[in-house]
């Protein structure tokens, strides 16, 4: 199958990371596969001068795009202007072309039939203050297959746009990578968070109930990581007992799960949200807004959901994971492994690569067949 892919400029966020990894795998089976997506940064449409400039900036810092999860893919890249949306012209034919975010679903629709059968794969409602929000919503009604990942989406597609079929491919965890050893909960206790600056990925929340959690739990300690250069100073992490790191490299990245005894989850809107799955894959439960795959993942066990926008909601259930007893700590750990494992990637991919088999066939004369 001859498989093109849309994406913006590539970049470390977790939307592309699975846009690689699905990427990769569907090579290795011996599709082909391409990427297309412009060069650079596009200026984000936001409000405001001062952030408008900010956004002009980074996007010229040298080594701005030096790195994404596209680095080391084995698969051939059209590399666009910045800026410009690809047309026929610019894309070779297809059996099938997935967009992977609002903008690329709109170049799509321009493209004829030749460049493939059209599939839209959806990682998060995307209908925030900065975008244009009518733009955006018009993609979802797009007839074309739509691929997800967490039933939240799937619910939100159904009710809000009217869209009956869509593909549900739920994210999976490398279990070599992110791998569970029994362990006991630290003495001091010890919580983690994905650090971000960004409003909807809620850290305010969580760093709130962190401050909460002291007033009862002094000795509570703080493991964060993200892709800030440094924590924003309007998002001040808790100090000293908290440390920040930029950038880790991936096979650090389990470590820094194990070292917690829970992780913390504050997105006010969310796709999926991998660090859930790869936490609990590493044994450590998860204290979680109900955003993204959070009530699907904790149905379980191995965490707790807490009200949306409630600090004092998390930091009593961070209190709790503290100070209960060692074995119920223990089961809690058990049950994130547990659901972790029946979260595959081989599984995900296969799911992924169904979709996509499907969409060819429903314009092709005759049936897409796997590679042998």
């Amino acid at each position: 199958m001859r498989i093109t892919i849309l994406s913006p400029p590539p970049n470390l966020s977790g939307g592309l990371r699975v846009v690689a990894m699905h990427a990769r795998w569907l090579h290795e089976q011996g599709h082909e596969v391409r990427l297309a997506y412009p060069r650079g940064h596009p200026l984000p449409r936001i409000r405001g001068p001062r952030t408008l400039w900010l956004a002009a900036r980074n996007a010229l810092l040298p080594g701005a795009d030096a790195a994404s999860h596209f680095d080391a893919l084995p698969v051939e890249r059209i590399v666009l202007p910045a800026g410009h949306a690809p047309g026929d012209e610019d894309l070779p034919d297809a059996d099938v072309v997935v967009a992977t975010w609002w903008e690329t679903a709109e170049w799509m629709t321009r493209l004829s039939p030749r460049k493939g059968a059209k599939a839209y794969f959806v990682q998060g409602h995307e209908v925030f203050d900065h975008l244009q929000a009518d733009r955006v919503r018009a993609t979802y009604r797009q007839p074309v297959r739509i691929i997800t990942v967490s039933e939240w989406l799937r619910r939100t597609l159904l009710v809000e746009y009217g869209v009956t079929q869509v593909n549900l491919v739920p994210n999976g965890v490398d279990l070599r990578h992110f791998r569970y050893a029994p362990r006991q909960r630290n003495s001091p206790p010890t919580v983690g968070m994905l650090y971000s600056k960004v409003p909807i990925k809620g850290c305010d929340i969580s760093i709130a109930a962190i401050r909460m959690a002291r007033q009862r739990v002094p000795e509570l300690r703080l493991v964060a990581f993200g892709n800030e250069d440094a924590p924003h100073r309007g998002l001040a992490l808790p100090g000293p007992r908290a440390e920040y790191h930029c950038r880790p490299a991936q096979s650090l990245i389990p470590s820094l799960y194990t070292r917690c005894d829970a992780w913390l989850f504050g997105s006010r809107s969310e796709g999926f949200g991998l660090p859930i799955l790869e936490a609990m894959a590493c044994g450590t439960p998860v204290v979680a807004s109900p955003a993204g795959a959070a009530p699907e993942l904790l149905g379980s066990g191995g965490g707790m959901l807490v009200r949306p926008e409630s600090p004092r909601a998390m930091a009593d259930a961070i209190e709790q994971l503290c100070s209960c007893p060692g074995p119920v700590w223990a089961s809690m750990s058990a049950a994130a492994v547990s659901t972790a494992r029946q979260h595959s990637w081989e599984a995900a991919h296969r799911q992924f690569e169904t979709a996509l088999l499907a969409a060819a066939a429903s314009v092709q004369p005759h049936r897409m067949e796997c590679p042998a």
